[in-house]
């Protein structure tokens, strides 16, 4: 997967300047006929909040007898939230948890210290149609070495926000006077929000950093008009109002407060020094599943993924 370093080439200017920071036009790579739109991190913006990984996949058909197969990896120093608009994965992962992620419903996976987990479909009888979003939101340093959990919400229990033409789901995190069930271990905001043509959205204002991701339609703010597929990043502490277009428009916020301190990543591992990346590699290298740092999902341990030469 790689990812856009430039701006869009229709930055706003002037006066329009003080309220879109930065606007992202996803990378998209083709994974084996799966495309992956990356818009997280990217060469200008390495975070928002504490969001430091954002990929949109789909929609795709799987076609009778294709699957998804992403076998058990690591993690460390982060928390994972895959969210799905159509289709289901099955987690697994090396605390023993055994769950189907659905449309609309949470599964939080912590790393902190070290997690292992894998996620598929089963092979389809009939085409299949998968969409959706992959996010990491990257842990404070107080939490880097905390133990790994996992942690499911139903989307019936995440805070549905409604009315003036508009629709909104809290997925993380606090906004509008509602918060997330799903503990967070820093500010966060992470919601979906449905847009009736013409609505208008005012953005939570207690965030630090925020952005929104369109998903569908088209949004005006800031004098301008911006279509799906665009990450637009807004300046701390502007008042921001966003229109839906003539056919409404679907859209992810998100954002909080700023990291403390730099992240690096590699492959699947974020921290906050060189050091602990190594030392996750080192381990994750050493294969030792029975009493090293890492253990393989419990059942799912056949097949895992060897972390990169480089």
């Amino acid at each position: 997967m790689s990812w856009n370093p430039l701006l869009d080439p229709q930055t706003p200017i002037g006066d329009q300047v003080d309220s879109i920071e930065t606007v992202i036009i996803p990378r998209a790579s083709d994974i084996g006929g799966f495309e992956v739109r990356r818009a997280l991190p990217v060469a200008r913006r390495k975070m928002v909040g504490p969001f430091i990984f954002f990929d949109a996949f789909g929609p795709v058909e799987l076609l009778t007898g294709q699957g998804i197969d992403v076998r058990p990896h690591p993690h460390i120093g982060l928390a994972t939230v895959t969210y799905l608009f159509q289709g289901r994965l099955h987690h697994r992962d090396s605390l023993g948890t055994d769950r189907w992620i659905e449309p609309g419903a949470v599964n939080w996976m912590v790393a902190g210290n070290g997690i292992t987990h894998s996620e598929r479909t089963d092979t389809p009888d009939r085409p299949l149609t998968m969409s959706g979003l992959q996010t990491w939101v990257a842990l404070p340093k107080s939490h880097e070495d905390t133990a790994p959990r996992f942690d499911h919400a139903a989307k019936a229990d995440l805070p549905l926000l409604e009315g003036e033409g508009k629709k909104l789901r809290l997925i993380l995190g606090t906004a509008y006077g509602e918060r997330a069930p799903v503990p967070v271990y820093s500010d966060t905001v992470y919601a979906d929000a449905l847009l009736d043509p013409r609505a208008t959205l005012p953005l939570p204002d207690d965030h630090e950093e925020r952005a929104v991701y369109i998903l569908s339609g088209e949004v005006t703010t800031a004098g301008q008009t911006w279509q799906a597929g665009r990450m637009l990043v807004f300046r701390p502490g502007d008042a921001i109002t966003l229109r839906a277009g003539a056919t409404g428009a679907r859209l992810m916020i998100l954002g909080g407060a700023a990291m403390d301190g730099r992240r690096y990543i590699w492959w699947n591992f974020v921290a906050s020094s060189k050091d602990r990346i190594d030392a996750a590699k080192e381990a994750w290298r050493a294969g030792d599943w029975a009493h090293g740092r890492f253990q393989l999902p419990p059942g799912d341990g056949q097949h895992f993924v060897p972390a990169p030469e480089v």
